[in-house]
């Protein structure tokens, strides 16, 4: 090392690298120094032939990358190194490699030879380096390389090669998705790893390649609860989700009884004694049918493993958990998750957010458990606006009439914020309280109408809103309000305010009808400087006074339905003509006049509020798709619970018989007295399985001492697992010993497996014990269990890993070759290839059907595989089965990527034959595109059979235009011409950034480029929900994340050139909104405007 600062100095002395060289003359240009030379001293260290130069050559490159500068040009220089001795400096080049290999594939092509040697060399961390390096290069060519690297590293004696080898495979799969089947047997093989290290990466390539094949999961489910304490936090995470999928399709609902009561009792309190009387044979058979519900010992081992998870520091961790109880855990446990996500309030901003959107949606269904920590939802002063209004939501969700006295008074603190948005927020929120709890009505409303005399002018609008809403419940004892009401349409200027205040007089101007004809006339003075929305309301009191009051109103109502037929805007000129018509007879108005009173002065409901979150539940909790309460791309909804349980005997994993003889000795030796006290015969079924881990971790405590011999063993569990053959009889034979096992273990030990009829008196006593239990005992002893598993687990450390196979052991084939116990030969260890077993063996008819809707596949298969963020993909018409002569063809946009090339849309094509006939040679002949537009044929259909339909996908670059594409359709017989016409929407592609990023861009492209139209929001349009929903089911945009609850953002780019589009929608007061689209493309942008209000006017 001592060379390299003289070796430093004789270059010139330029301390720090890639800096310019300052001249002494300031004219030699040393601050303006040309690149060629940049780097010059690295090359020269890097040809050096001392190893410690290098090294230092390395680091400084190394330390350059960390600081995010460009080392992109030393690439030849340091690729030449790959082969070097020196250990050090060969870990230093692949970290190089892996950050530029992509960039520069040609030159690590050069280099491939090496790297494949990489993967014999004896270090591990060179090995799993030059694995990493050589999927990074991205070349097609190079995939069968690849594949067979992945399969050797699969195999190696090194679980952080086995890791990385798992850390691959999405690689190698998103480079060449034909591989998947090879790469499933690779997962396949690393899920049976017992090794903590590898568990998450693996379930991280399961989920990434095939996260439909359930089947794979089922042999290695125990172990992955059992490893999953030891696993790194984000395996963690990846674990936990995909287990929470597994198990919504493998267990039983723990609440079913619960909800079946909850339907009776909502029938008997609602309907009548006739209608009870006839349902109830009906409600007898379906509780005859009902069985008593007892939790699987599965569903109980993953809800025990999960729970020490809710202390982890990492806070995706415990979200993981949260949503796993939230969806899994009886009602009555899944309280314990409120405490672990208070604590995660006292995070950073970011992670409460997250957090609070998730209470925010658990305190609607489950209120019961946040509300000991209430407290902690207090808002501060320092939190963000956001945060504030989320914390308001969770304390509106959790009021109830013991504690809404606290909450109104802390909410009457909020209101003196300087923060409007959060004060109008607060406003809301006792709007909504008082609507839900009545005792507290009359408090709220008079609290709302002192705040009227506010200065402020947004904070009486707001309560001029809410304090609407809550006297439709009862306005005949409210009159005084309306009346101080009246008098404040002199000050207030917000419209929305001024339009619920008309709105009111209006609708209740019985109750002030000296007050009401002149507000009318006051208002006809100001009707041509007023809001439309005012407008509107203004022509509704003439109305409504025209009918009630004719003698003081006739005049007034005229004077303003003649200012209204004169407006600019249509949607008043049009009232104005159809109040006319209605409310003043003439000889042309026909019958509707009669009713002209009913129409206006019907009585109609009070609105209900309810919380923004109350249809958030759908997606799962912790998801993207929660936060923006939209389906975000690659989403994997969480399945129903099935009806009826699937075969839970798929769990259980056949081990080698010597392996059990010897841990049953063991055991004799050790264990005398029973583990548990006599409350584990009452405890039944759920408490027996619970105990199971811990005696497996006895075992597994005992018979590590073994030495080579119990690594032997684990190999040929390995093999075991991965083979899956077992005969159906075989099974049935071995249930009773292993049910035993399970029911009492630690009290009686098995001598010999000889004495079946012993073993059957025992499961007989066992069962009755289990009928005599009482509820009240087993719940306590679960409860006593759980906290002696945690603190067992903890303990037991990565050897937990067989703790469930120790259970669930079978006797292995009759002949058990010497290659399987031997540890040498595990370098070559690959397991035999699957036999082919007929699926009943493997997964149930049920539970074929509960994994319908979990399926993912590459290939294009049906509309609904392909649908967009909302709503069901829209098909179009291609040819019409008459004009086809029986073939059908319809066309949809499915919104995905188009493999081949990433500038044409992707166009899924669905052909019917609808003949008696096979029609054969479906092929796309002559396109005639216009110019600058291209289109890839689909493949040729060679024959299709009567009634059957085929689905293909071609692509078609529209070059950002709405001008259809043009082509053939050819049959062996017949051509037919067809065109393709694209909604401006399916022209682009989502993008996702962030709010700044997102306002950063918007300034770029104002003026020209900006698109502003006002819109009327209809009633049904107005949730969160909705709007999203309408927007995205009109173009193809992505959501931006906003701070502001009344704005939704969303942003594309053109598929053809890129450009971006970027979409604004803010709502105003009451229904009004306005539209901005900003997009260099000006024609996109106008038609993107029309088919967007079009979409939220339906």
């Amino acid at each position: 090392m001592a060379a390299s600062p003289a070796y430093g100095e004789e270059k010139g002395g330029s301390s720090s690298l890639g800096e310019p060289e300052y001249g002494h003359d300031p004219a030699s240009g040393g601050i303006f120094s040309s690149d060629y030379k940049r780097h010059d001293d690295l090359k020269e260290m890097l040809d050096s032939n001392k190893d410690s130069l290098k090294l230092e050559a390395m680091k400084r490159i190394v330390a350059m990358i960390a600081r995010g500068k460009n080392a992109s040009d030393l690439f030849p220089a340091v690729v030449k190194n790959v082969a070097c001795k020196n250990i050090e400096v060969k870990k230093l080049v692949y970290v190089y490699l892996v950050r530029y290999a992509e960039e520069q594939q040609d030159l690590a092509l050069l280099s491939i030879s090496t790297f494949q040697r990489g993967l014999k060399d004896p270090n591990q961390l060179i090995r799993a380096s030059a694995l990493r390096v050589l999927s990074s290069i991205r070349v097609p060519i190079i995939v069968p390389i690849m594949m067979l690297a992945i399969k050797e590293a699969a195999s190696d004696m090194s679980p952080y090669v086995r890791k990385t080898a798992a850390h691959a495979i999405p690689k190698l799969y998103s480079l060449d998705s034909d591989q998947k089947d090879q790469l499933i047997e690779v997962i396949e093989k690393l899920l049976a790893d017992k090794t903590t290290l590898v568990a998450g990466s693996v379930v991280m390539a399961f989920e990434e390649v095939c996260p439909e094949r359930i089947d794979l999961i089922h042999k290695n489910y125990r172990k992955l609860c059992n490893l999953l304490i030891d696993v790194e936090e984000w395996g963690q995470v990846v674990i936990i989700n995909m287990l929470t999928r597994y198990a919504r399709t493998q267990f039983l609902s723990p609440n079913q009884n619960e909800s079946l009561l909850e339907e009776n009792t909502e029938k008997a309190f609602y309907g009548s004694e006739e209608e009870d009387a006839k349902d109830a044979k009906a409600e007898a058979a379906s509780l005859a049918k009902r069985k008593p519900y007892v939790m699987d010992p599965d569903h109980r081992l993953l809800l025990r493993n999960t729970k020490p998870l809710l202390q982890s520091r990492n806070a995706a961790v415990v979200m993981a958990v949260a949503q796993l109880y939230f969806h899994l855990a009886p009602k009555a446990e899944v309280g314990v998750i409120a405490k672990a996500l208070v604590r995660l309030l006292r995070s950073h901003s970011e992670v409460q957010y997250v957090v609070l959107q998730n209470v925010a949606t658990m305190s609607i269904k489950r209120r019961g458990m946040f509300e000991p920590y209430l407290k902690s939802f207090y808002i501060r002063s320092t939190d963000p606006t956001q945060i504030k209004i989320l914390k308001l939501e969770v304390l509106t969700n959790l009021a109830n009439e013991t504690n809404i006295s606290t909450i109104l008074r802390e909410f009457q603190t909020y209101i003196r914020s300087m923060d409007k948005d959060f004060v109008a927020a607060t406003i809301q929120a006792i709007g909504r309280c008082a609507t839900n709890i009545g005792k507290v009505r009359d408090t709220c409303l008079n609290g709302l109408v002192q705040l009227l005399s506010n200065r402020d002018e947004l904070v009486v609008a707001e309560s001029v809103v809410v304090i609407k809403k809550l006297l439709q419940m009862q306005p005949a004892q409210h009159s005084e309000i309306i009346k101080h009401m009246a008098k404040l349409t002199d000050n207030i200027q917000v419209p929305m305010a001024r339009a619920s205040i008309l709105w009111l007089i209006g609708e209740y101007c019985e109750h002030v009808p000296k007050i009401a004809p002149d507000v009318l006339r006051k208002m006809a003075k100001s009707f041509t400087n007023e809001e439309d929305i005012v407008k509107l309301q203004v022509i509704n009191l003439a109305a409504k006074l025209y009918l009630t009051n004719s003698k003081q109103s006739k005049l007034l109502t005229q004077y303003v339905l003649n200012l209204a037929k004169y407006d600019q805007n249509y949607d008043i000129r049009d009232r104005a003509r159809f109040i006319r018509q209605l409310i003043v007879p003439t000889e042309k108005s026909g019958a509707l006049n009669k009713y002209a009173k009913k129409l206006f002065l019907a009585q109609k409901p009070a609105p209900i509020l309810e919380s923004s979150f109350k249809d958030r539940d759908h997606f799962q909790l912790g998801s993207l798709s929660h936060l923006l309460n939209a389906k975000a791309v690659g989403y994997q909804e969480l399945p129903d619970w099935p009806d009826e349980a699937p075969d839970p005997s798929v769990r259980n994993v056949e081990v080698p018989e010597w392996t059990k003889c010897t841990s049953r000795e063991k055991r004799k030796e050790k264990v005398e007295k029973p583990f548990y006290s006599d409350s584990e015969g009452e405890s039944g079924p759920t408490e027996s399985a619970d105990s199971e881990p811990e005696s497996g971790s006895e075992e597994n405590s005992s018979s590590s001492s073994s030495g080579s011999s119990s690594s032997g063993t684990e190999e040929e569990e390995e093999e075991e697992e991965d083979s899956g053959e077992q005969s159906e009889d075989k099974e049935e034979e071995e249930k009773r010993p292993k049910r035993k096992d399970k029911e009492g273990s630690h009290k009686a030990v098995l001598g010999s497996a000889g004495s079946p009829s012993e073993e059957e008196e025992e499961e007989e006593g066992a069962k009755k014990a289990k009928k005599k239990a009482p509820q009240g005992r087993k719940g306590h002893a679960e409860t006593s269990s759980e906290e002696a598993s945690t603190s067992e687990s903890s303990s037991s450390g990565s050897d937990s890993g067989s703790e469930a196979e120790a259970k669930q052991r079978k006797p292995p084939r009759s002949k058990a070759s010497p290659k399987e116990i031997s540890l040498l030969d595990l370098d070559d260890f690959t397991p035999p290839p699957p036999q082919p077993i007929p699926s009943s063996s493997i997964i149930s008819t049920s539970l074929v059907t509960d994994l319908e809707g979990l399926t993912l596949t590459d290939t294009s298969l049906t509309p609904t595989l392909l649908s967009p963020a909302f709503s069901a993909v829209k098909t179009y018409e291609l040819l019409h089965r008459m004009a086809g002569e029986g073939l059908a063809v319809e066309y949809c946009f499915s919104r995905r990527p188009f493999p081949g090339d990433p500038h044409m849309v992707a166009v899924q094509i669905q052909i019917s034959n609808n003949t008696d006939t096979e029609v054969k040679n479906l092929r796309v002949n002559e396109p005639k595109p216009l110019s600058g537009m291209r289109i890839q044929e689909f493949p040729e259909i060679e024959c299709l059979a009567p009634g059957d339909t085929a689905t293909v996908v071609m692509g078609i670059d529209f070059c950002d235009s709405t001008q259809a594409a043009n082509f053939q359709l050819c049959t062996h017989t017949r051509q037919f011409y067809v065109s393709i016409q694209p909604p401006v929407g399916e022209l682009m592609a989502p993008v996702f950034m962030s709010e700044n990023e997102f306002k950063k861009e918007q300034g770029k492209l104002m003026g020209m480029s900006e698109i502003t139209e006002k819109l009327t929001l209809p009633e049904k349009c107005r949730s969160d929900h909705t709007i999203v929903q309408q927007v995205t089911s009109a173009a193809n945009v992505g959501r931006v994340p906003c701070g502001a609850s009344n704005e939704y953002r969303f942003a594309a780019k053109t598929v053809t050139s890129g450009s971006l589009v970027l979409i604004t929608l803010e709502r105003r007061e009451g229904s009004t909104a306005q539209l901005t689209i900003n997009s260099e493309k000006m024609v996109i942008g106008t038609m993107l405007v029309k088919d967007i209000i079009q979409a939220l006017a339906q």
